[in-house]
């Protein structure tokens, strides 16, 4: 069993500190760039074949659709005068960056990690809408009678992969979270 102090000794050697965070980074920053290019290739798909309202159903709960929002989620503030495009441009630099860092001061917290970046190519994609179009690209929209009551005609707003990443890195955070203090008592 390695004593405290020769893990000391393994963990201030620059060439294990090298090994240990850069390569994770590199496979952290390759997720959120993968999210990226999932969703931007699916939003350039949208664009070239819909026009902006066009919708076409898949299943009788699902359909492909063409929306513009400018706002963040559920459209918030998307009625605004246009000064929300370069808030949540400079929100997602800023979320962006403390991601990275997070990344880098925890390399070994995998599912953490992996949650972090797929927020971070969510939030990367919708930038990048917002900088190319001035509103981010929505094309999945799910519709049920039971969402009736919270949604009109029970629709559910349309949203994208990048949205979708943000969402499924938010339940793993949580999911992270919630080990952490299972694994703490």
């Amino acid at each position: 069993m390695p004593s405290a102090k020769n893990s000391a000794k393994a963990s201030a050697n620059p060439a294990n500190r090298r090994s240990a965070s850069t390569t994770p980074m590199a496979l952290w920053l390759g997720l959120s760039l993968l999210v990226i290019l999932a969703d931007q290739i699916s939003k350039t798909l949208i664009v070239g074949r819909f026009q902006l309202g066009d919708s076409i159903t898949v299943y009788s709960f699902f359909n492909l659709v063409r929306a513009h929002n400018a706002g963040a989620a559920f459209s918030f503030l998307a009625g605004a005068s246009g000064w929300q495009r370069w808030f949540f441009v400079g929100l997602g630099a800023l979320a962006s960056a403390f991601i990275v860092w997070m990344l880098r001061t925890h390399p070994g917290q995998r599912l953490f990690c992996a949650a972090i970046s797929l927020i971070l190519g969510g939030a990367l994609g919708n930038v990048i809408d917002r900088l190319l179009h001035g509103h981010v690209i929505d094309f999945l929209q799910f519709h049920a009678s039971f969402l009736a009551p919270m949604f009109p005609g029970g629709y559910f707003p349309a949203f994208n992969i990048a949205d979708s990443a943000i969402t499924l890195g938010a339940i793993a955070l949580i999911a992270d979270e919630l080990l952490r203090v299972r694994r703490g008592r």
